[in-house]
């Protein structure tokens, strides 16, 4: 059962998803259009799910379920994935994979890059103490408050000097 995502409660459930390029207008209507219809009939052994998805600066996919009478069952888990992987195929993107990071410079310019390579990306000044980086601990809806924090206050603050 598809709801609009603000209508989610605090508790929902919540992946995080990053695509490796920012969709076109037309990439985030087919992303929109196929989340709708999944989220619609996401089901856990016949029972339909509250479910919803929103998409951030149309690079980061947020996908959410309510657990609170039925939990999200390994199989209905397997459904959400096989629909993000046809959309990587059709979108000739990743969202699936998590070895990327999505920092956010202080001008505002969202970036997704591989987690491979990070240190070499701070050595060369790409990457600095106020860059914001998405919170890799976000389990639930009410975690998105702290979605991004800056990387002096996440794990990638270990590749600075102290």
């Amino acid at each position: 059962m598809y709801l609009p995502f603000e209508q989610m409660p605090e508790y929902s459930r919540v992946w995080v998803y990053q695509a490796d390029h920012k969709f076109s207008d037309s990439e985030a209507q087919l992303v929109r259009e196929r989340l709708s219809s999944f989220c619609e009939g996401w089901n856990t052994h016949g029972n339909h799910m509250p479910a919803s998805f929103d998409l951030v600066e149309n690079q980061i996919l947020l996908l959410a379920v309510d657990e609170s009478n039925l939990g999200a069952s390994g199989c209905s888990i397997d459904s959400s994935v096989r629909t993000l992987r046809e959309l990587e195929s059709l979108l000739d993107t990743n969202l699936t994979d998590q070895g990327k990071i999505s920092l956010k410079q202080p001008s505002g310019e969202m970036t997704v890059i591989p987690a491979l390579g990070v240190k070499a990306r701070v050595t060369a000044g790409e990457i600095n103490l106020d860059t914001a980086v998405i919170n890799p601990l976000i389990r639930t809806k009410s975690d998105l408050k702290n979605m991004w924090q800056p990387v002096r206050n996440s794990w990638l603050n270990r590749y600075f000097p102290n």
